[in-house]
C-alpha cells in the first residue's frame, strides 16, 4: 500500500439516540484529515473502559421502521378492486370482457 495517501482507520462508536442504541466499528472518521469531516470532537467511554471517538446518526437499525417492522403495509388489493371500478374490469381472471 502506498505511504501517506490513505486516511486514519480505526475505532469509533455511533449512537442513535432516539432509540438508545451504539455500536463500536471502524471507521475512516477515527482520524484528523485536511479534507473532509475528520475527528469528532464527542467521545465516549465503551464497555471495555477505553474512550472512543462518537458520532450521532439520525437512524440506525434499531430506528428505521424497516428494520424495526413498524413500516407501513400496502394496501394492494384495494388498489386493484379501485382500478377495476374506475375502469370497469370484471372479477374475470384472462379473459378481456367483450
Amino acid at each position: 500500500m502506498k505511504q501517506g495517501i490513505h486516511p486514519e482507520y480505526g475505532p469509533v462508536v455511533f449512537r442513535d439516540r432516539s432509540a438508545g442504541f451504539a455500536f463500536l466499528t471502524r471507521s475512516t472518521l477515527a482520524g484528523r484529515a485536511a479534507s473532509g469531516p475528520g475527528r469528532p470532537d464527542d467521545t465516549i467511554e465503551w464497555a471495555d473502559g477505553r474512550s472512543y471517538p462518537v458520532v450521532d446518526v439520525d437512524v440506525s437499525s434499531a430506528s428505521h421502521p424497516f428494520w424495526t417492522g413498524s413500516s407501513r403495509v400496502v394496501d394492494t388489493a384495494g388498489r386493484v378492486e379501485k382500478f377495476r371500478q374506475r375502469y370497469g374490469r370484471g372479477g374475470t381472471h384472462g379473459k378481456r370482457n367483450a
